[in-house]
């Protein structure tokens, strides 16, 4: 029958069908008919990435058992199942730390595998895919791959940032990065406007692990690119302090929120709040890793408050040397009415993902949650599609739900390379998309 999994942005509507993938040593359980599958774990991905619609979704949570764990070294070996947060959970006490991040836990070792994630420490560590040491890939004909470095290169590669097309990973094992404590060295500073941004980012890649910081998108003028700038390290073994409470309340969004809602005179309004609401320029404390990396997973179902219709994540990234694209394109997301809720800025470093067509590289990203306003919204977008492509940057996929076959192959022009290592039998909605002649 079909389900109604759908991606983190619940566009587009898809159906399909599900098998779950309990047992990583038996084969591939393959429909008769020449149905496609796609392995799927918590469904993250705000846009096609992860549906397969008309096909089938290879469910993988019951793939979720941990492996080996060398606790000395911080070698940790799992199934590809297993979520980041039970990767945290089981490793923190012990004094290791996921090697980066992105900013939700609730996201499969599979999953931020095939999407390469990247996190607040990409100018210190670089993509997730940089500290996978080995995984195996089974694909549709049976064979088992174990990929690294040595091994099966060019399906290592392939496979990292491969959008889950090239087979399923079964386990993987990856090398973390010690901690003495779970709190969080961390300082917010407001700045006022884009090149205060760029000021402080410069300086705080020098001295800090983790940088990044939100936007006001719908300021215009002197205040066009206002935000407040986040940046943190990890506590040394002399700041370890004595008491410590892990913060464990959650909350549910009970409801769809009406589309009325978010509008840009309350969006608007709420960044104006946020903005505002730190007194002072600049503001040091201790937090803990969970607020810090991952303020969202505390309202659980936070999507909800795009209603229904669902929202569109799009992120981009452009050369740091041309400060001026960043400048225009909140300009026009400005002039368009149409304000993003939440935007996030950061820069990029220079280490290369191992990943044949990963998203990250040396720039400027923004990140930026659009509620689906009809035709406008996906206009807005073509737009500054265009914009990206001719400032020679790329649009992430694992947050995509729209990207034209022109413009995805502008941006990833290695596609013709990845595609002879993509499984006969895997395909996912994103891929026939940025394919088709359309």
């Amino acid at each position: 029958m079909p389900t109604t999994y759908q991606s983190w942005g619940n566009f587009p509507k898809v159906s399909q069908r599900t098998h779950p993938i309990r047992w990583r040593k038996k084969p591939l359980p393959l429909p008769d008919t020449p149905d496609t599958v796609l392995a799927h774990g918590l469904g993250r991905s705000y846009g096609d990435v992860c549906l397969n619609d008309g096909g089938i979704l290879l469910t993988t949570r019951s793939l979720n058992r941990f492996i080996d764990f060398d606790i000395d070294k911080g070698i940790l070996c799992c199934e590809a199942g297993v979520s980041l947060a039970e990767i945290l959970d089981l490793c923190v006490p012990h004094g290791w730390f996921l090697p980066t991040t992105p900013g939700t836990k609730f996201v499969t070792i599979g999953g931020a595998i095939a999407n390469d994630v990247h996190g607040k420490n990409h100018h210190r560590a670089g993509t997730f895919g940089r500290h996978v040491l080995q995984f195996e890939l089974l694909r549709s004909d049976g064979e088992r791959l174990l990929c690294s470095t040595t091994s099966h290169e060019e399906y290592y590669a392939a496979t990292i940032g491969g959008l889950g097309l090239t087979g399923l990973i079964t386990w993987a094992e990856i090398q973390l990065k010690p901690i003495y404590h779970r709190a969080i060295q961390a300082e917010f500073i407001q700045f006022n406007d884009l090149e205060e941004f760029f000021e402080i980012s410069a300086q705080s890649d020098q001295e800090y692990e983790y940088t990044v910081a939100w936007v006001d998108c719908s300021s215009q003028g002197a205040a066009l690119g206002r935000g407040i700038f986040f940046r943190g390290n990890h506590v040394t073994k002399d700041e370890i302090p004595k008491k410590w409470s892990v913060p464990s309340r959650t909350f549910t969004m009970p409801f769809n929120f009406p589309r009325f809602v978010l509008n840009r005179w309350s969006v608007s309004a709420f960044n104006w709040v946020y903005y505002h609401k730190q007194r002072q320029k600049s503001v040091s404390k201790l937090v803990d890793i969970d607020p810090f990396f991952y303020p969202l997973d505390g309202i659980l179902e936070w999507r909800r408050l795009y209603g229904k219709g669902g929202f569109l994540q799009y992120q981009f990234v452009v050369p740091y040397e041309d400060h001026r694209i960043i400048k225009d394109i909140l300009q026009t997301i400005a002039a368009s009415k149409l304000s993003s809720f939440l935007a996030v800025l950061k820069t990029f470093g220079e280490l290369e993902s191992p990943g044949m067509l990963s998203f990250p590289r040396k720039g400027v990203t923004l990140a930026l949650d659009f509620p689906i306003k009809g035709a406008a919204t996906f206009e807005l977008l073509d737009y500054l599609d265009d914009m990206v492509r001719e400032a020679k940057g790329a649009v992430y996929p694992c947050k995509d739900a729209r990207l034209s076959p022109r413009n995805f192959q502008a941006y990833y022009p290695q596609w013709t390379e990845f595609a002879q290592y993509i499984d006969p039998r895997f395909s996912s909605s994103f891929w026939r998309r940025v394919l088709s002649e359309q």
